[in-house]
């Protein structure tokens, strides 16, 4: 008798192009302005659905491990990682993720360099950190022209090196950061790292709870200095190439992103340089905020649209009770509201990331970009782990173990709605936001009327009224940023999106006919117009 004859299981979903695999993404990288960057994206979605799928495997099997001291006792602090890790990260370096608007600021370029963040995060999430920091670094260090000058060609060159070495002995740089301490995240007035002036530079004392991606060349950290927190450079080397006195603690043990090192730091008397003026650390270090925010709802939106791609895959392969998965009625109701959910986080990250483009030249669509980013960074980064759970539930006991990838996912998703600024911290710098320019509130509110639709109309009557009554407005501040972030979405949508597809998403996010889980769109839908958009087409 044979035991092990393998039935009724899907084929594993790899060897495909992600980027020919997606159409919202497609059609949303022509809609916003990079058409031009269709060749590069497929070679990304190939890599994404090929080798790097493996690679992130690895890299999760195998983490990162501190080196603190060699065998004689020297403080080397080093983080050593699995070759698969290295992989990830050259490719995304060689492939611009990291700067490609920076080396190439044409029209659509953050678009561009947003989708194709988007693909090769479906494959591992963790090596984008590095990536994120390195691409929001340069618009800050701009803010001091004489570092800029230094450091940005390394910033935005596309040679990986890995070496623990002076930054002048290397073609290419990475970019950290360290704002956290003890005492709390958020609230980075309170740090207590001081920062000393000495001579043509300062040093740093200090200890940070979270040094993002401790292996990079340079870091961006906030401290106390005469005239009030200011931000400073701090190299992993000093000028004269002896090594900066950065030293590592410990790696965080972490719920995701594992693959990717997060460390505790003390400096002890660190090199550092300031960027921007004394005592304005916050408004320098936010231009830096603003670009890896724009990397959560990036990231967000990917989780989804890797969640969405995997369960339909599984659901068409899989047979239950005589017929597919996705046969069922219930089965497709929650598919549905997953693909549904997916296109319009893909939607939001290409219209904000064209935003970014657009806000070079134009302050009206930076001071949208601003708030835009703020309200759907806080909505999609809400989505993400539920979407992810939901997805997961389609697999069944499948998706409980590491193989279907659909753990790693679930444990990543919850990660964009922590970094750079928490649920509450996002809803009350849009409030913030808004209080500061007012008009900004009007440049998202003609966008979302740009649909011309009643349900739209109303939304927008609704959102005004929130806003004009000032009355316990922090207590009120999700609720409002919830309904901008879903007006907003039901626009795009309703614009570019088939019929089908934004009729649902108006009728149980706007109209509200719709229960508190996945899989409770009204009865009506169009499911196989829904379905066949958001399979994987290869």
């Amino acid at each position: 008798m044979r035991t092990h004859d393998v039935l009724n299981q899907p084929p594993p979903l790899l060897d495909y192009d992600l980027f020919a695999g997606d159409r919202a993404l497609g059609d949303a990288v022509r809609r916003e302005g990079a058409e031009w960057a269709l060749e590069k994206l497929h070679k990304v979605g190939k890599l994404a659905g090929g080798e790097a799928i493996a690679w992130g495997a690895q890299a999760n099997k195998h983490l990162p491990e501190l080196r603190a001291f060699d065998r004689y006792g020297h403080r080397i602090d080093e983080v050593e990682f699995h070759p698969a890790w290295h992989a990830l990260m050259r490719l995304g370096v060689e492939n611009g993720l990291h700067s490609s608007p920076w080396r190439d600021p044409k029209p659509g370029a953050h678009v561009a360099r947003a989708a194709a963040f988007y693909l090769l995060t479906q494959a591992e999430a963790g090596f984008g950190c590095p990536i994120s920091m390195t691409y929001s670094a340069v618009p800050a260090l701009r803010s001091t022209p004489e570092l800029a000058k230094v450091w940005e060609p390394r910033l935005t060159s596309l040679h990986y090196d890995p070496r623990n070495r002076p930054a002048d002995a290397k073609e290419g740089a990475l970019c950290g950061m360290a704002m956290t301490e003890k005492q709390g995240g958020s609230d980075v007035r309170a740090n207590t790292t001081r920062a000393t002036r000495a001579g043509d530079h300062y040093t740093l004392i200090g200890h940070k709870w979270f040094c993002s991606a401790p292996m990079c060349d340079v870091f961006l950290v906030l401290a106390q200095a005469d005239k009030g927190l200011s931000c400073f450079l701090v190299p992993r080397w000093q000028p004269d190439g002896v090594k900066n006195r950065m030293h590592l603690q410990r790696l965080k043990d972490k719920l995701g992103n594992r693959s990717n090192a997060s460390s505790e730091v003390e400096f002890d008397g660190a090199y550092a340089q300031l960027v921007g003026e004394e005592g304005r650390g916050v408004p320098t270090i936010i231009e830096m905020v603003s670009h890896t925010r724009l990397d959560c709802v990036i990231g967000a939106a990917a989780g989804m649209r890797f969640g969405v791609a995997q369960a339909i895959h599984h659901a068409s392969h899989r047979a239950t009770f005589g017929k597919r998965l996705i046969d069922h009625a219930l089965m497709q109701n929650v598919l549905c509201d997953l693909a549904i959910e997916s296109e319009a986080a893909t939607a939001t990250m290409a219209r904000i990331a064209r935003a970014y483009d657009e806000g070079q030249s134009n302050p009206n669509a930076r001071r949208f970009a601003r708030l835009a980013t703020a309200v759907c960074k806080y909505w999609l980064c809400k989505r993400a782990p539920v979407h992810a759970a939901e997805a997961l539930e389609c697999f069944g006991g499948n998706g409980f173990v590491e193989e279907s990838m659909m753990p790693r996912l679930y444990r990543e998703a919850p990660l964009n709605g922590i970094w750079e600024g928490s649920g509450n911290v996002i809803c009350l710098d849009v409030l913030r936001a808004m209080a500061k320019d007012p008009e900004s509130v009007q440049l998202f509110l003609d966008e979302v009327a740009l649909a011309r639709d009643p349900r739209i109309d109303k939304t927008i009557t609704e959102i005004r009224s929130d806003l004009s009554d000032l009355t316990n407005i922090e207590s009120r501040a999700r609720r409002v940023v919830e309904r901008m972030a879903l007006a907003f979405q039901a626009s795009l949508l309703l614009r570019n999106a088939p019929s089908a597809l934004s009729s649902a998403f108006i009728t149980s996010r706007i109209d509200h006919d719709h229960g508190l889980a996945f899989g409770t769109l009204p009865p009506d839908i169009d499911t196989d117009t829904i379905l066949e958009r958001a399979a994987v087409h290869r």
